[in-house]
């Protein structure tokens, strides 16, 4: 974004203004679907606002960590393709791409939103590994939100393969049972411009915000927060952040029906 057109969205920002209208606090629409992909054990599509993002779930029977013999695996991974902004280049995944796998990464993992131990199959020996696969297709601001739902709601969606012990084949045409999800976590991303802050930035804001601050909640409570783009925020403001963040959980649960 240009200097000047920063400075027009700073000046709307000063003047309690924000573009497209909504309040500081307020979401764009939230539209989402599930169930897509049938390659995918799991799937959802996220549209907010402009934002648009694809989550696909794979799962594979792979031995578990040393460290964690009688639990599952879980792996996140984010693509930007170029065709989803003018600012994403082709080639391995870049900064944006590996902080954004790992901020979903952490909501899902800190909140125990998965029962890892009920996809050990053989404890030390053969576990189920769940590959989290999110795909850019809009960028309009906001897409750890946008992402953090969509993996959510893909992995909610997602149903066990067959697994053939004594042929040690996965059927992937044949589905078992439900992923076990304990927990719902979703991520509310805020902006800071100024001295205000802004709920779920559009790209103009986020290209003129001084410093970023994501929480994630489950269950009404904390299970992870992160801070990106530099700038600071003071102690009130994170307190009013989460607050915001638990009030909002509550109404975005109600628009998923989850």
């Amino acid at each position: 974004m240009l200097k000047p057109e920063k400075e027009y969205v700073k000046k709307l920002i000063e003047e309690n203004l924000r573009i497209g209208g909504r309040n500081f606090l307020e979401m764009r629409k939230l539209c989402v679907e599930t169930g897509l992909y049938q390659k995918a054990e799991g799937s959802a599509l996220v549209k907010l606002g402009e934002t648009m993002v694809a989550v696909g779930i794979k799962m594979s029977v792979e031995e578990p960590f040393p460290d964690t013999p009688d639990e599952g695996i879980l792996i996140v991974n984010a693509e930007f393709p170029p065709v989803a902004s003018p600012e994403f280049e082709p080639g391995p995944p870049g900064d944006e791409a590996i902080e954004l796998a790992r901020v979903i990464d952490r909501g899902i993992r800190e909140s125990r939103a998965i029962d890892f131990e009920k996809l050990c199959i053989v404890p030390g020996e053969k576990v189920w590994s769940v590959f989290i696969d999110i795909h850019v297709l809009n960028d309009d601001g906001n897409l750890i939100d946008a992402s953090g739902i969509g993996a959510i709601l893909a992995l909610l969606n997602t149903k066990i393969p067959k697994y053939d012990q004594e042929n040690d084949e996965v059927i992937y045409t044949e589905k078992t049972e439900p992923l076990p999800i304990t927990k719902v976590p979703i991520p509310f991303t805020f902006a800071k411009i100024g001295n205000k802050i802004l709920l779920d930035p559009c790209k103009e804001e986020e290209e003129a915000m001084d410093a970023r601050f994501t929480v994630t909640i489950a269950e009404g409570k904390i299970c992870a927060m992160q801070k990106g783009h530099g700038g600071f925020f003071t102690t009130e403001e994170v307190k009013n952040i989460i607050k915001t963040a638990m009030e909002k959980y509550k109404k975005v649960r109600e628009i998923l029906n989850i």
